[in-house]
């Protein structure tokens, strides 16, 4: 798949940016995209519309989404992310009282070709690697959806089969939710980026926002003598620094999702190919050879090594170069999601005619 590298880097705008920093990135994204994020949340009084990320798991498409919310206004948008959802299902269906309320609204709402009873089925006793009927899915959405206010919808995880593409593009008229515009937002991401991204991610458990130990690091950083380990503190303001949590099975990296990697780039190339629907392209990585033409250094991903200060009793930081080869083997540096963000903010605008 050949994604363009997109340009961040303004002439004549030599200072640099700390993007650990939450003030900095702030004053990062005006002096960068200042001008487009005004026209985006002036369209977004009067305006909503939906997004589909496709990308391959772990391309980022989380963080992005939040990334923009913050910039444009949080109330204005819902990232919703199917696979939660079907693990909110998981939960109902242990809770006798849930239950009975969601086989109600599917007995009322549910069309398919499968009898709902084996559907029902089939979801008590499913293996997290079986894919749910798309039909089925989108009654799910469609129920979650009649509970939220117009805002914008990021789609993460919808479309996931190659079935799923043709529904997409009718997703608006089959859901019956409104006439807004639409857009497939498409994520490039080497696997080597993706491995060390799950090895080293780290949640908040409480506002969900993911970050890396190793890649992507809060703006505060504790250290535990006796596990000699270091851990990330949320710095959102509301979360009043709880410690960010890894998942369970990260330490695998991607070995356990290969075929699920495959699958997502096929339908990234499926979606490339269609007609009729915007589509915004994301790259995360850049060749080593062009970089300084397209990008400011301090974009570049660097690898994050801590260290523990007895006398300062404080956490030092080093940032050391990380180079990655990409999918082709083309030596390459993966971009941090801020200056990602700036090329989703303004191909936003120009798809939009802002």
């Amino acid at each position: 798949m050949q994604f363009p590298v997109f340009k961040t880097k303004i002439k004549g705008l030599d200072r640099k940016f700390n993007l650990i920093d939450p003030k900095e990135q702030e004053e990062y994204f005006k002096a960068k995209a200042g001008k487009e994020i005004e026209k985006l949340k002036e369209f977004l009084k009067e305006n909503s519309f939906i997004a589909y990320f496709l990308g391959k798991k772990n391309s980022g498409k989380g963080t992005y989404s939040k990334m923009f919310a913050q910039l444009v206004g949080p109330e204005k948008i819902k990232h919703f992310s199917i696979g939660e959802m079907v693990r909110g299902v998981d939960k109902e269906l242990a809770d006798s009282k849930r239950k009975k309320e969601l086989i109600n609204f599917l007995e009322k709402n549910y069309r398919g070709s499968k009898d709902l009873k084996e559907i029902i089925s089939a979801l008590e006793s499913r293996s997290t690697k079986t894919l749910l009927p798309t039909e089925l899915i989108l009654t799910l959405i469609k129920r979650e959806i009649r509970n939220i206010d117009k805002k914008t919808l990021f789609l993460d995880g919808f479309p996931r089969g190659l079935d799923q593409i043709d529904f997409s593009l009718f997703f608006r008229d089959l859901i019956g939710y409104r006439d807004d515009p639409d857009v497939f937002i498409l994520i490039d991401i080497p696997e080597s980026v993706i491995d060390e991204r799950i090895k080293w991610r780290r949640v908040c458990p409480k506002c969900k926002t993911p970050r890396n130990l190793k890649l992507f690091p809060t703006s505060k950083i504790t250290y535990d003598k006796d596990k000699k380990e270091f851990s990330l503190l949320c710095d959102n303001p509301s979360c009043k620094n709880i410690v960010m949590e890894p998942k369970e099975g990260d330490e695998f990296g991607i070995e356990p999702i290969k075929k699920r990697l495959k699958k997502d780039e096929e339908l990234i190339e499926k979606a490339l190919s269609l007609y009729g629907i915007p589509k915004i392209l994301l790259r995360n990585s850049i060749p080593v050879d062009i970089a300084k033409d397209y990008i400011d250094d301090y974009e570049i991903t660097p690898e994050y090594v801590f260290e523990w200060d007895e006398n300062s009793k404080k956490v030092k930081i080093k940032e050391n170069p990380w180079i990655i080869k990409d999918d082709k083997g083309i030596e390459s540096y993966s971009l941090l999601a801020q200056p990602v963000a700036v090329s989703l903010i303004k191909q936003l605008v120009e798809i939009f005619n802002l």
